[in-house]
């Protein structure tokens, strides 16, 4: 069970749950990192006490440092403090929650030290899956999952003794805000729109990645790489009511799903607290008035996304990089309300056709797509 913890991206919201778990069960926090939120970095910083804070904005550090005089927390800034962080001695455990490839090198420098990495950052699997899992086995490293569909897929796994065993992993999908739409409906959506989760509280970007269905396309190569299974080993089901979490099927036909309520805190704790279990704050589920249980196909051709990013799983390599920095651009865009809501298919797909693929790329050539990729979007929409 963890002890002593660094969480890379304290203020959004995994980061905050984080921090509830700790505070239950008594974890030691021993460093800190966000973007530019002051506010809530001084607050969490007065409530825990790290020894170290990091901010990625350089005047927001220096902020921090002002307000935090009285306290005697070293306050650090940028990718370099985001590394001293990752690598900081004394941590057994570093949750990764920064979004973006942001979390990419911060992630390698957590697992060259042998951490556990309680895994909530999308993308260094998704860009670097294959890399990543090699470093961890290398340096002893364990990487246990926190989105809810891994987390569900890595507990129907503890009892899997033989992962030639497995048939088809099955992640589950809520749909999103626009379920059961046409692509004539979502053309004219808005932010605001694409915002209003069903279940679950998250992140804008996030939340706009399930609203395209790119977040489950993420999660679809993300389960590729955590479980060293091919894309036909993968599946995807709508399941609107965010009960069931995933499923495993086998080879014999029997099939193990983990169900709980929609509340991160619980995979969260599972990847402080394995293999122990303990009890959490998440509200029990009942059975009885949760109501009934549906499975559908999800639409590849109203949610393009979910189908690129499964081309792109097949074709791997840098295809993955590319995908992800292409779509983080053109999110970035539509939050800003600068382009519309298939303007982010139709930019990730213009990056998979003009930026040049690599087979068996470096963590260098990997970086570099990504570059490519965010520069093809903004040739595409002209700055």
């Amino acid at each position: 069970m963890t002890k002593n913890l660094v969480i890379l991206g304290s203020t959004g919201s995994i980061g905050r749950q984080t921090l509830d778990v700790c505070e239950r069960l008594e974890i030691r926090v021993l460093a800190l990192t966000a973007g530019s939120n002051v506010d809530r970095m001084e607050e969490q910083c007065r409530a825990f006490r790290p020894v170290l804070a990091v901010m990625a904005d350089a005047a927001a550090a220096e902020e921090l440092r002002r307000r935090l005089s009285d306290l005697k927390i070293e306050i650090d800034s940028g990718d370099a403090g985001l590394l001293r962080a990752a690598s900081l001695d004394g941590a057994d455990t570093v949750v990764t929650a920064v979004v973006g490839m942001v979390g990419l090198r911060p992630t390698l420098a957590a697992i060259r030290k042998g951490r556990r990495i309680a895994l909530a950052n999308k993308e260094t699997l998704v860009c670097a899956g294959e890399l990543v899992m090699r470093e961890a086995e290398r340096f002893g490293a364990e990487i246990i999952p926190v989105d809810s569909e891994h987390s569900a897929i890595f507990q129907c796994l503890m009892g899997c003794r033989d992962r030639a065993e497995l048939r088809k992993l099955i992640l589950t999908c809520s749909g999103g805000p626009f379920y059961g739409m046409t692509r004539e409906q979502l053309a004219a959506v808005t932010r605001e729109d694409a915002l209003r989760h069903p279940n679950w509280k998250m992140g804008e970007k996030i939340t706009i990645d399930c609203a395209t269905l790119m977040n489950k396309g993420l999660e679809f190569i993300e389960a590729m790489r955590l479980y060293s299974v091919g894309p036909e080993k993968v599946a995807v089901a709508i399941h609107r009511q965010s009960i069931v979490h995933s499923l495993v099927e086998f080879t014999d036909g029997a099939v193990m799903a983990q169900l709980g309520t929609p509340d991160m805190r619980l995979p969260i704790q599972l990847a402080l607290t394995y293999p122990q279990r303990l009890p959490s704050p998440a509200g029990e589920l009942d059975l009885f008035t949760c109501g009934a249980l549906t499975f559908a196909e999800p639409d590849l051709e109203t949610f393009p996304c979910l189908r690129l990013a499964q081309e792109s799983a097949r074709t791997g390599g840098t295809a993955c990089a590319v995908l992800n920095g292409a779509n983080e651009a053109a999110v970035a865009r539509f939050l800003r309300r600068e382009i519309g809501f298939y303007d982010i298919s139709d930019a990730v797909a213009c990056a998979l056709d003009s930026v040049p693929l690599c087979a068996d790329p470096t963590l260098e050539e990997i970086l570099e797509a990504d570059r490519c990729a965010r520069a093809a979007v903004a040739a595409k929409f002209g700055n």
